[in-house]
């Protein structure tokens, strides 16, 4: 009983003797450094430009021969499939595709190039081709292309006297002619003829046929 007593006391004393010290220091509050700010509102902020290029390849850690031997290709990705065509206003970057091979266990293709899957987005070509400077990382730049906008009329795809059809890749066109000249005439086409020097050519011999 006395034992439980005087543990009861001396947890009261060591209670009593916190809160005396807390009393002689207490804590600052967050008010003070709040207004220790109000005090000085007029504080300007300058940005500091560098004019010599900017070198980090000694504070990477990336192997020599990942700095000097690599290339980068800076580009535009391609619209998505979707009709809004959307994600097309940033750059990327990638590097080179270095050798790999395929895992004769599982078929897995593996390489051991730690930088060749991996793709970086920026805002604006000018900051994608400061990172590669600032890397030490030669570049290859690809413009973006933009499409021009032309009339489309839905009804002109019904029109019996407009051609409206129009392909993207001509050499492609021109294989399309040249099989239907072939079916229609039922020969085996081994090589172009010196007449058949465009696709008219090739429409003009097919219709004639």
């Amino acid at each position: 009983m006395a034992s439980s007593m005087s543990r009861l006391c001396l947890g009261r004393l060591s209670v009593l003797n916190a809160a005396y010290k807390l009393a002689l220091n207490p804590i600052r509050s967050t008010s003070t450094s709040t207004s220790r700010l109000a005090e000085k509102p007029g504080q300007d902020t300058q940005l500091i430009t560098v004019d010599e290029k900017l070198d980090i390849t000694t504070l990477t850690g990336v192997p020599e021969e990942h700095i000097k031997t690599r290339k980068v290709h800076i580009f535009v990705p391609a619209k998505t499939a979707m009709q809004s065509g959307s994600h097309n206003k940033t750059w990327k970057l990638d590097f080179d595709t270095r050798e790999r091979w395929e895992n004769p266990l599982m078929g897995w293709s593996s390489t051991a190039d730690p930088l060749s899957n991996m793709m970086l987005s920026f805002s604006s070509k000018e900051d994608a081709i400061a990172f590669a400077e600032k890397n030490g990382w030669s570049y290859d730049v690809t413009e973006k292309r933009s499409a021009k906008p032309r009339v489309k009329s839905y009804g002109a795809n019904y029109s019996w006297d407009k051609r409206t059809r129009r392909s993207g890749n001509l050499a492609r066109q021109c294989q399309r002619l040249l099989t239907l000249f072939v079916f229609r005439k039922q020969w085996r086409y081994s090589a172009p003829s010196p007449k058949l020097r465009d696709c008219t050519d090739i429409h003009t011999a097919i219709m004639d046929a």
